[in-house]
């Protein structure tokens, strides 16, 4: 039987029953077969250096298609029925979901359609056209491209496998939580990328059903963070200022299941720059590497950038999510050049 779960503010509590540890586990037999446990290192660079606590990153960047999306997607699609099957699967993705999306129709024999905004990376787009999806290139946003989605599904009579909204995908993505408590079971504070919000409702669920002491921290960009605006707010609103690098958490918008599990569960919530995202994918290849994403790479940014309030890391056993790798060469070749010191050969003693 799941545990009850506290909400963070016992003014708003729940008024249903979203999500909880029995679904979680269920969604564990669900996916085994068809996922990577990815596994969990200790950061020396970030303990010793940055956080002087215990830092270990959990490398979903090694999943299957190169991000947690794989889980949620996976275990949606499996409990499809054969009826929703047959009439095709529709996503909207600004990349790593529309991958997990496409590599599961591939497994289990389904027509899968994808729609992608504009500013969708280019490798992200040909990986799930190499899964065997149609890419339908939509809109200029993320939020476009999921409205598209919903008319096209609608036009065309296609089963929508939603990139967050949905517990069956958040109960895909809460088995890391169960994964990160079985490798580092007195983990005591959680930092997480956050969209639109299904990877840290599900890790929420996970963790604070088992132990509700752990500190659970969202990371989003300050150019759009519409999860952070709706959490200070109180209700659901819209957040998108500018282009971010971390483009798969580029949600205007959070889900309304998402949101009343997040403003229940989720301790706090930190914005970093987009300067601190490309530092901390720098920081991540030449210390660590590993290579990641801009969402990725924002839990690190936020330890690296001072964000995370130091009682929640200094001398305690912390655990960063690397969401993904799915990153373009030539992004990857702009941030080392933007961090390129030119060496003086003159004082160096050369030519």
């Amino acid at each position: 039987m799941a545990k009850s779960i506290e909400p963070r503010n016992e003014m708003v509590a729940p008024t249903f029953n979203i999500l909880n540890l029995d679904q979680i586990e269920e969604a564990r037999e669900t996916i085994k077969y068809y996922i990577r446990r990815t596994p969990l290192v200790k950061s020396m660079f970030l303990s010793n250096g940055i956080a002087f606590g215990d830092v270990y990153l959990k490398l979903e960047n090694m999943q299957l298609t190169g991000s947690f999306k794989f889980r949620g997607a996976n275990n949606k699609i499996q409990h499809l029925t054969d009826e929703e099957k047959r009439r095709g699967i529709i996503a909207a993705s600004a990349g790593n979901h529309a991958q997990g999306v496409a590599l599961t129709g591939k497994l289990l024999g389904i027509e899968t359609t994808v729609v992608m905004p504009n500013e969708a990376p280019q490798m992200k787009r040909e990986a799930t056209h190499g899964y065997g999806a149609e890419v339908d290139i939509h809109g200029a946003t993320f939020d476009d491209a999921h409205l598209w989605m919903n008319e096209r599904a609608k036009l065309e009579g296609k089963t929508v496998v939603d990139p967050f909204n949905d517990p069956l995908v958040c109960a895909g993505q809460g088995t890391i939580g169960l994964e990160i408590l079985e490798d580092l079971v007195d983990v005591e504070t959680i930092i997480v990328p956050v969209g639109g919000g299904g990877l840290i409702s599900g890790i929420a669920t996970a963790v604070k059903s088992i132990n509700p002491s752990i500190h659970i921290i969202g990371v989003q960009s300050e150019n759009v963070h519409g999860m952070k605006a709706s959490f200070d707010a109180g209700e659901i609103v819209t957040h998108h200022d500018n282009f971010t690098l971390a483009d798969g958490t580029d949600v205007a918008t959070p889900g309304d299941i998402t949101y009343e599990i997040v403003s229940h569960l989720v301790d706090e919530f930190v914005l970093v720059s987009e300067e601190e995202i490309s530092t901390a994918m720098k920081d991540l290849m030449q210390r660590t590497k590993i290579v990641a994403e801009g969402a990725g790479a924002l839990p690190v940014a936020a330890l690296e950038a001072g964000k995370v309030d130091r009682k929640w890391i200094e001398n305690k056993k912390v655990v960063a999510l690397v969401s993904g790798g799915n990153v373009d060469l030539e992004r990857v070749s702009q941030i080392i050049e933007h961090f390129l010191v030119p060496v003086d050969t003159h004082h160096c003693g050369i030519g």
